[in-house]
C-alpha cells in the first residue's frame, strides 16, 4: 500500500499541472499560425507532389470543364476524345514555387483523374494511368524552370485507373492493380512488356463494391512487397511472382480502402 506522503506528492503534482494555463503545455510548434499565400491557383489539386527543386506540382482531371487558369501564349489542348471539352485553352496542372510564392500553368494533355505515380531516383515524377484517354499514359515531369509534362502514349501495357505505384531498389516502378486489373507491371518497360497476373487482387475484389482500389503497397525490409487491399494482406515476392505469406483477415473483417 502506498504511503500517505507518496499519495500527497501525487496530488500536489496534479494540482500544480491543473493550475498551469493550457497553452503553456503545448509544444513550441503549436504556436504557429495559418497564412494565405494565394487566393486561388486556378485549378483544384486532386494530385500534388513536392519535387526535388522545392516546387510543388499539382494537377486535376481534364474532363470537368475549363479551369480558372488560362494556358500561356494562346495555347490550347486539342483532344477529340475528351468527354467535356475537345478544345480547352485552360490549364489543369500548375507548378508552385514555394519560396517565390508564384505559380505557372502547365499542360497536361490527358485525363489524370485518379491516376497514380511516384518519384524516380533521379527526381523525375512518373505519373501513370487515369481516366478515358489517360488510362494507358505515362507522364513524365522533369523538374526545371521551364519544363512541362511529357506524355508517352500507350506507355502502359494495361489500362490503369485507381492503381498504386511503388519505387523499387532496381530503379523501376511497379504498378499494382487498378479498376478491373488484377495484375501488375513495371515501368520503364522491359524489352518484352507484359502484365503479370496477381490472383490476390481478384480474391479481394467484392463484385459490385470495388473496395480494393488503390492497393496499399509498401516495400518490406526483406525486399518483398507488403500489399493490403480490402480486408487482408500478403507478402509478395515480385521478382519471382510468388506469394511468400498470406496474413489473416483483419479482426472485424470490414474492408479498408483509400
Amino acid at each position: 500500500m502506498a504511503s500517505p506522503s507518496f499519495i500527497f506528492s501525487i496530488l500536489l503534482l496534479q494540482l500544480l499541472f491543473a493550475s498551469l494555463p493550457s497553452h503553456r503545455t503545448l509544444t513550441s510548434a503549436a504556436d504557429g499560425s495559418w497564412q494565405l499565400l494565394q487566393k486561388s491557383i486556378g485549378i483544384s489539386a486532386m494530385h500534388m507532389q513536392l519535387l526535388r527543386n522545392d516546387r510543388v506540382i499539382m494537377f486535376d482531371r481534364t474532363d470537368f470543364g475549363p479551369s480558372n487558369l488560362s494556358l500561356p501564349n494562346g495555347k490550347c489542348r486539342n483532344d477529340p476524345t475528351d468527354t467535356a471539352l475537345q478544345v480547352d485553352c485552360t490549364a489543369h496542372s500548375v507548378e508552385y514555387d514555394v519560396f517565390a510564392n508564384k505559380f505557372r500553368a502547365l499542360t497536361v494533355q490527358t485525363d489524370v483523374w485518379c491516376s497514380s505515380g511516384a518519384i524516380m531516383p533521379d527526381g523525375n515524377l512518373f505519373q501513370t494511368g487515369g481516366f478515358n484517354d489517360g488510362e494507358r499514359r505515362v507522364r513524365v515531369f522533369n523538374p526545371c524552370r521551364t519544363c512541362d509534362w511529357n506524355e508517352i502514349p500507350n506507355g502502359l501495357t494495361a489500362k490503369r485507373w485507381y492503381a498504386s505505384n511503388h519505387i523499387l531498389p532496381d530503379r523501376r516502378q511497379i504498378i499494382v492493380g487498378g479498376r478491373g486489373q488484377f495484375n501488375y507491371e513495371f515501368i520503364p518497360k522491359n524489352i518484352v512488356a507484359n502484365k503479370i497476373n496477381l490472383p490476390f487482387l481478384s480474391e479481394t475484389n467484392d463484385k459490385g463494391i470495388e473496395n480494393n482500389l488503390y492497393p496499399f503497397v509498401f516495400l518490406n525490409f526483406d525486399g518483398n512487397l507488403f500489399i493490403f487491399t480490402n480486408n487482408r494482406a500478403t507478402l509478395f515476392d515480385y521478382v519471382n511472382n510468388i506469394v511468400v505469406k498470406k496474413y489473416p483477415m483483419i479482426p472485424d473483417g470490414k474492408p479498408r480502402s483509400y
